[in-house]
């Protein structure tokens, strides 16, 4: 099948098809007669793999990593288990951040009710302020990073 036909089975865009061959995660199909790329079934299931990876959020590095692991069938799975659990802890991580982002928005929206000019919105004036001024006076502000 050509690059388009394997983007769309695996819905999403020829360029990410593109981009996961350079990266080294697609290997490079044959070319035909005409030189146009020519991507067999074991393609399609390479970049469902990669595809299902992205979609619980995993880098290319850990990417790569497991597709190590699926070309080493008879390998220990023990190097899969502590990438798995490594990303549980970026994403417990990630929620706490998002948690704590939340409060600060709430905090922030709290500020302003009802229209009013722009001139008065206490969102824009509580965004204005430095955050060392939000963070000592509204104690859920996060520490700088």
């Amino acid at each position: 099948m050509r690059i388009g036909e394997l983007a769309r089975r695996a819905d999403c865009p020829v360029e990410t098809v593109r981009y996961y061959e350079k990266q080294g995660l697609l290997t490079a199909p044959r070319r035909s007669g005409a030189n146009y790329r020519d991507y067999g079934a074991a393609h399609l299931e390479r970049l469902a793999f990669i595809r299902r990876c992205r979609s619980l959020d995993m880098s290319l590095p850990e990417i790569r990593a497991l597709l190590n692991a699926v070309a080493r069938p008879g390998a220990d799975c023990a190097p899969v288990d502590a990438l798995i659990d490594a990303h549980i802890g970026h994403v417990a991580a990630r929620i706490a951040e998002l948690k704590s982002l939340k409060k600060e928005l709430d905090a922030i929206r709290a500020h302003c009710a009802g229209r009013r000019p722009a001139g008065a919105c206490g969102i824009i004036e509580t965004l204005s302020r430095p955050a060392a001024k939000r963070a000592r006076r509204n104690s859920h502000v996060r520490g700088a990073k």
